[in-house]
């Protein structure tokens, strides 16, 4: 815009330079006229990075002055009109709206001295054309500031994307790996516990290692779209068979398709309560239902006998990233423990 506007400056000082070399005005119009254009090129610029109130008015009343001047040396030329032009632009951009209408207000006085009939009417054309320029130089402010301030939105929406992915992967990295591993380290435990099984227990903790890779797997083919959806009931089973304490399935209502993200959600819920199971309840076994009998809902639990727990249930880094995920997808998740009365885990949401 300033580009343009030095420009258009330029242009009005040459349409006035032809006016006098062709012989229709006097050339002592050109020295004003030379005065106001290098300071509406040059001025501009360095009044406009400053912030004192004073300057501004100061810079904008020395344009109006060498405005007056081209424009009476000049016997009101086109050229002294255009720079009349950049001075309600240039008001515009650096003054508030109230100085900006009296700057504009003050344009056909310029025309005084001359008979009444002209001077009127030269003097209302004169008006409307700052005003015109004053609106127009108003719209493309606001149109910059608009643009400026949806780029930063948009910047601000592509952090919280990044923030929200960031948090996304490490979901899935604690409920999906974290659990597998969990299970290994429980099973080596064992191993080295009890010597004469060591061959049972290694095995199973090289089949969880396989089910963990599957997992990776599955959470980069899931990064990618590339994963074919799996039943829910069908994912929950082998996710049973291979839990640190022997796992029923239980489904009640008819199985039905689930978006993607609720989907993974409760399969989610159902790793992190068996990882619990494994690392804090000594059970002896666990369950996992999953509810089909509400139409719009459905709700995973996952429940064990084990010793309960007492205070705080609600802190550590899996539950927060269950509670987020239900929160996403207008669910809920909650969990019911007591000392002696086993845990129940349970997330519902629409599906």
């Amino acid at each position: 815009m300033k580009r343009a506007m030095a420009a258009f400056t330029v242009a009005a000082f040459l349409t006035l330079l032809v006016d006098v070399g062709g012989g229709h005005r006097e050339g002592i119009a050109l020295l004003p006229g030379l005065v106001f254009t290098v300071a509406a090129t040059l001025g501009f610029g360095a009044v406009e990075r400053r912030t004192e109130t004073l300057l501004r008015y100061a810079y904008v009343a020395g344009l109006v002055i060498a405005g007056f001047w081209v424009f009476h040396a000049s016997a009101a030329s086109v050229g002294s009109t255009l720079m009349l032009v950049v001075l309600v632009i240039q008001a515009t951009l650096l003054l508030p709206p109230a100085a900006v209408a009296i700057t504009v207000v003050l344009l056909p006085f310029f025309h005084a001295g001359m008979a009444l009939s002209d001077g009127l009417r030269e003097g209302l054309g004169l008006l409307a054309v700052g005003a015109f320029a004053a609106v127009v130089t108003t719209l493309l402010m606001r149109e910059q500031q608009a643009r400026a301030a949806l780029a930063q939105a948009q910047l601000q929406v592509e952090r919280l994307a990044a923030f929200e992915e960031r948090n996304r992967v490490a979901r899935d990295i604690h409920d999906g790996l974290g659990h597998a591993l969990t299970v290994v380290q429980m099973q080596i435990k064992a191993a080295r516990a009890a010597p004469d099984r060591a061959e049972e227990m290694l095995a199973k903790a090289q089949e969880q290692t396989e089910n963990a890779l599957r997992e990776v797997r599955r959470s980069v083919g899931a990064l990618r779209e590339e994963r074919p959806p799996v039943p829910l009931v069908e994912s929950l089973r082998e996710l049973a068979a291979t839990a640190p304490a022997p796992t029923s399935v239980e489904v009640r209502g008819a199985e039905r398709p689930l978006p993607p993200e609720a989907g993974e959600s409760l399969f989610r819920a159902a790793q992190e309560g068996l990882t619990n199971v494994g690392k804090h309840a000594q059970a002896r076994s666990a369950t996992i239902l999953v509810d089909y009998s509400h139409s719009s809902r459905v709700r995973l639990e996952v429940r064990d006998d084990g010793v309960g727990a007492t205070g705080d249930t609600g802190g550590g880094f899996g539950l927060i990233g269950l509670r987020e995920r239900a929160a996403q997808l207008g669910g809920s998740l909650t969990l019911d423990t007591a000392p002696g009365a086993g845990a129940t885990l349970r997330m519902e949401v629409p599906g």
